[in-house]
């Protein structure tokens, strides 16, 4: 646990302090001058960040709000799955709310002349963004500081468009509209699943796609797919720069003439920023298109491109420009990826295996499938923490499946699909569509399949942050080490997954609200308060446990005694019995019932307030408590309490109750 900016401070003045000493230590090894620049560097990083977080800070609501204002729309992004156009608005400051919010608006509501830079005048109803409800959960609130978003909601009643925009001088949509109209005639060309799968391939749009689809892209390992970044933006750079190298080689004055390769990266260079751009410019696609500039600079130049100092300089300009991009699973999922990937083609016993040879056909192709399931069997161990410790899942087949579906995207699907946007301008793409359609579907009977066979998907309860960091520096150390105490990274590796399997998950999980509380049975189940508790806390709280399957009800459980206004839960763990009253109603319960009850309790659990009176013998989990810490999980076997605070820190974002506001 640790709050702002007494954390900073004291960070940056340790690592200054030591990188000075270092600095100063009259004997100049190379291990000290290795120090100092990780020392200096940490304490440079650390306060960019600082001033990064300073710099987007935006008034955030305090509560949630019913209310009718004007606004301009800055952004669509329109999720036909879920039958609604997210619009991000621009409120002002003269409105009490935050300067900007999203709404969520059904599609039914929104006027089909509806663009950006419209003022509109809507009644929503808005709240604060979403702290963790769990420690180990997906953090929105942070996301949402870092885009300067103080309020997200849901539109209530029809959007009225209030003023127009002028046009302006050069008539040009706006990208938004671009995208969305993109998006629109790729999911015109294709049906079902393979059109909205497509769409994300050409402009970014994931908002068509389902959710049993999404779900068997992620299960099978191949939702890397669907997030435009390394592989997407490759292929583009790499079918422009041959396109155009070859093309311009068929004229013997230019080809004799001038540097073609330096031609031929420009114009791949200008494909890769149309892209990006085209796609949404979110943060992985500019780190890949970064990553893809600097290839082509070196080749160029006549230098070797790939390269872990490449790896480091994209990091480094994406560090930079998004210091927050580094504790989000799309940065480390990408550059582990790739850094694992070079670290082992780099390794003289895989560059002597793969190397090209004289050789018969089938040799040649068996040594190239050979490599493709030797890339993604690396890959797939480099993900996996990073995964278990985001999603607390990893997929087991990813290797084998990513070995069909990288070279059918990249070689086949990407290929026939931008073949088929142009042949739309000369109404002549249908054919092409339709072989793009069947390789699609495809890839979805890929996905789906893999991800419906046993064992598919490894569930784990939530990774600590130390164990994690533990296998994060030694895999760091065992890929940019070439010499061989490279193999001592292997020592932190193991203790880390070690520590991992043999991690006892936590016996109660209690949301921040208070009013969703789930008790892991001996059978490995989890057992409802609320027999009606949303998919989405279900779902939140059985990837926490990393437990699959149906969730009962406490109502249905011999160990709970249950009424209408509380269940008490009685449970044995190791050899020690603990009761747990958890109050489920906002009736008035009679203060000398309620004391009683609660002299009898070990934990007390409540989403409103309890009086003094309420004294549990280890635990009162109420709403000043939550209020002040989050929402918690108890390991009844060590008697531990892991709170959201302790998990995230005490930062601006995440607004927590002091003391005093509790009162």
């Amino acid at each position: 646990m640790f709050a702002e900016p007494a954390f900073w401070i004291g960070f940056i003045a340790v690592c200054g302090a030591v990188a000075l000493s270092v600095k100063l230590y009259p004997n100049r090894r190379r291990s000290c001058q290795l120090v100092f620049c990780v020392m200096l560097l940490s304490a440079l990083g650390c306060a960019n960040m600082w001033q990064r977080a300073l710099t987007v800070a935006q008034p955030v609501l305090d509560r949630p709000v019913v209310t009718s204002f004007y606004a301009k729309v800055d952004g669509m992004e329109e999720l036909r799955s879920r039958q609604i156009v997210r619009l991000t608005l621009v409120t002002g400051s003269k409105q009490n709310l935050p300067p900007r919010v999203r709404v969520n608006v059904p599609i039914s509501k929104i006027p089909t002349a509806l663009q950006s830079g419209m003022i509109i005048s809507v009644r929503a109803r808005l709240m604060p963004p979403a702290m963790p409800s769990l420690p180990g959960v997906y953090n929105f609130s942070q996301r949402a500081w870092f885009m300067g978003l103080g309020a997200t909601g849901q539109a209530i009643g029809p959007i009225a468009i209030v003023e127009t925009p002028p046009a302006p001088l050069i008539l040009l949509p706006p990208m938004d509209d671009i995208r969305q109209k993109l998006s629109r005639h790729v999911q015109s060309k294709m049906a079902n699943g393979a059109g909205a799968i497509g769409a994300t391939l050409a402009s970014g749009d994931r908002g068509a796609i389902n959710d049993a689809d999404a779900e068997a892209m992620r299960r099978s390992g191949l939702a890397h797919l669907l997030s435009i970044s390394g592989l997407h933006v490759t292929a583009i750079v790499g079918a422009s720069y041959l396109f155009v190298l070859r093309l311009l080689a068929l004229f013997p004055p230019l080809a004799l003439r001038f540097r073609l390769p330096l031609f031929a990266a420009g114009c791949a260079a200008f494909a890769a920023v149309g892209y990006t751009l085209m796609t949404g410019a979110q943060v992985p696609t500019i780190r890949a298109c970064i990553a893809a500039l600097l290839i082509l600079l070196a080749l160029a130049m006549g230098r070797s491109a790939i390269t872990l100092r490449m790896v480091a300089a994209g990091a480094l300009m994406v560090l930079i420009i998004w210091p927050e991009a580094l504790f989000g699973p799309s940065f480390q999922l990408s550059f582990a990826a790739v850094t694992a990937i070079i670290a082992m083609h780099e390794h003289p016993r895989i560059m002597s295996l793969l190397a090209r040879r004289d050789e018969r056909f089938l040799k040649r192709v068996g040594r190239l499938i050979f490599g493709l399931f030797l890339t993604g069997l690396i890959v797939e161990l480099a993900l996996m923490p990073i995964a278990l410790f985001h999603f607390h899942k990893a997929g087991i087949y990813g290797a084998l499946a990513n070995i069909i579906a990288i070279p059918l995207t990249t070689f086949v699907i990407m290929p026939l699909e931008a073949l088929a946007l142009i042949l739309d301008l000369f109404d002549l793409g249908a054919p092409i569509w339709w072989l793009c359609e069947q390789a699609l579907q495809s890839l979805l009977h890929l996905a789906h399949f893999v991800s419906s066979s046993p064992g598919s998907v490894t569930l784990m309860p939530t990774v600590a942050m130390g164990v994690f960091a533990m296998i994060i520096a030694g895999g760091l150390w065992f890929s940019l080490w070439s010499q061989s105490w490279r193999l001592w990274g292997l020592i932190p590796i193991c203790l880390g997954v070690a520590m991992i399997l043999l991690a006892r998950a936590p016996d109660i999980y209690i949301t921040g609200d208070g009013r969703h509380v789930a008790i892991r049975n001996g059978q490995d189940q989890l057992i409802m308060l609320r027999q009606r508790s949303g998919e989405f806390v279900r779902d939140m709280i059985q990837e926490n446990a990393g437990i699959a399957g149906d969730m009962r009800s406490f109502d249905h459980w011999s160990q709970a005694n249950c009424n209408g206004d509380s269940c008490t839960v009685t449970m044995t763990v190791e050899e020690r019995s603990w009761t747990i009253v958890a109050i489920r109603s906002s009736y008035y319960i009679p203060a000398i019932a309620l004391s009683a009850a609660c002299e009898r309790a070990d934990i007390v659990i409540s989403e409103r307030r309890l009086p003094a009176s309420c004294q549990p013998r280890w635990l009162k989990a109420d709403r000043p408590f939550l209020g002040r810490f989050g929402g918690i999980t108890i390991d009844l076997s060590k008697q531990k309490v892991r709170t959201v605070l302790g998990r995230s820190g005490n930062h601006k974002w995440m607004r927590f109750k002091t003391p005093e506001k509790s009162r």
